[in-house]
């Protein structure tokens, strides 16, 4: 997970080890897309404890269940349990489970996907293992995944087998801002805020950059040079999840092109009305795209006033600056690419900078405000950056974030603006406070003093 450390996963941490506290058998499901840290997380959970961890790989199913076999019996220290002749994954699993008794030991198959594809009957026949035998032990069987789509399919769906079964699932998510300081000590918060407008808080991604080298530079080696790890990751990731993957390689292109109404979308990628919103609703489902309506929408106009967006800031940052740029990154120009980007790439982490202190964590962390709903507004050409909402006080706080240094004077002006733009928000009789946020603001202290909201930067630092 880290270079020298494991970073944050408390909340998971916490989660593992009530399971493993019970005293009870456990049926977990750990899921959540490429490179997010589920085998570290589990492989760490694990280090202390009894434990068998098995990698499913592409290699046929009984290949498979031969090395499943093999790592049994070694934990067991069983050579004859290696040799046994077991027809399928239900009778291994059912003969270990004899022999491991009313012992706490934990069982991990890490890509179980993968041996559904190689063989369909497995799902139905770890049913029948867990029911007749391995529900009765004191086992914890942990079925991991990459393939969001299939652990959803083969697991966690009601037509699944497995329905059911599980006595608890977790989706893993992305590191949360305020631990990216662990994997770049050193770097500014400036530096992490932009980090994370590339890359995100994925940790495979984050152990990228080299904190001892600049942001640019560590941008244009480790994204923008052809060979690096992240200048071809996103086709990977959307071809080995998706089954037509140049249909979502145009809707993507579209959307970081800035068409983010439905109707744009079609007119952008020409395909039919119904393929888009098939494939739109496939991509928020994998965590890439999602779909925003004002925060103080009806449920009537949530239907029509959507605008869709990469939710996925390595997917964004690679569809502006790595696909259509290709030609020149081909002949090894990330160097000059880079350059040419800057005032866009400055623009960009307006859009960036936004998101990230809407993100529930930051903001609370940032504001204190204790809010029940968190989102963006707009109406006829108005828009405000961060809406939140404390629906039991009816108590409102409004947010301006810029990607600029302020003078106090400019200040001043955008919070005077917010104040009319938030009138426009039918929100009557509810206690209205109004916020700005920005890289850096002059007169901070001064603008406090007088009852202003006002963060910048430094604060970031300092939390």
């Amino acid at each position: 997970m880290s270079r020298q450390k494991f970073i944050d996963r408390r909340a998971e941490l916490e989660f593992l080890e009530r399971a493993y506290s019970s005293d009870r058998a456990e049926f977990l499901v750990i899921y959540g897309r490429r490179r997010i840290g589920k085998t570290e997380l589990l492989l760490y959970f694990a280090r202390d404890k009894p434990h068998v961890y098995f990698l499913v790989t592409e290699k046929p199913y009984r290949e498979n269940l031969r090395e499943l076999q093999r790592l049994l019996a070694e934990f067991l220290g069983d050579e004859l349990f290696g040799k046994v002749a077991f027809n399928d994954i239900d009778e291994l699993l059912m003969a270990f489970a004899d022999r491991i008794g009313n012992e706490r030991v934990i069982l991990i198959i890490d890509e179980f996907p993968l041996l559904v594809e190689h063989y369909r009957p497995v799902s139905s026949l770890l049913q029948k293992a867990w029911d007749l035998k391995l529900s009765k032990t004191r086992i914890m069987l942990v079925l991991c995944g990459s393939s969001v789509s299939a652990m959803e399919s083969e697991v966690l769906v009601y037509k699944s087998p497995l329905y059911g079964r599980r006595t608890g699932q977790w989706r893993l998510t992305e590191i949360p801002f305020f631990y990216l300081g662990e994997f770049l000590p050193g770097y500014t918060a400036e530096d992490l805020v932009k980090t994370w407008g590339v890359v995100g808080g994925i940790p495979a991604y984050l152990l990228q950059f080299d904190p001892r080298k600049g942001f640019d530079e560590n941008v244009v080696e480790k994204v923008l040079s052809k060979g690096a790890f992240l200048y071809e990751e996103a086709e990977f990731l959307l071809r080995e999840e998706l089954r037509e993957p140049a249909n979502y390689f145009a809707i993507l292109q579209a959307i970081a092109g800035g068409r983010n109404r439905f109707g744009e979308i079609v007119n952008a990628t020409g395909l039919d009305k119904s393929l888009v919103s098939k494939y739109l609703t496939v991509l928020q489902r994998l965590g890439i795209v999602e779909r925003e309506v004002p925060v103080t929408a009806t449920l009537k106009a949530m239907s029509k006033r959507g605008l869709y967006s990469i939710k996925d800031n390595y997917f964004t940052f690679w569809f502006r600056y790595v696909l259509p740029n290709k030609s020149y990154l081909e002949a090894g120009l990330g160097e000059r690419v880079w350059e040419r980007s800057a005032e866009d790439f400055n623009a960009y982490m307006g859009y960036v900078f936004e998101r990230l202190v809407r993100t529930p964590e930051v903001f609370f962390r940032l504001t204190g405000f204790p809010f029940t709903k968190i989102g963006r507004w707009w109406y006829k050409g108005e828009e405000i950056d961060i809406v939140a909402l404390n629906e039991r006080e009816r108590k409102a706080l409004f947010v301006e974030v810029k990607w600029k240094d302020l003078s106090e004077r400019e200040a001043r002006g955008i919070l005077k603006g917010l104040e009319r733009k938030a009138e426009l928000v039918a929100l009557e009789d509810w206690k209205k406070n109004y916020g700005l946020v920005a890289k850096r603001i002059e007169g901070k202290a001064e603008l406090r003093e007088e009852g202003f909201l006002v963060w910048d930067l430094e604060d970031f630092d300092e939390l």
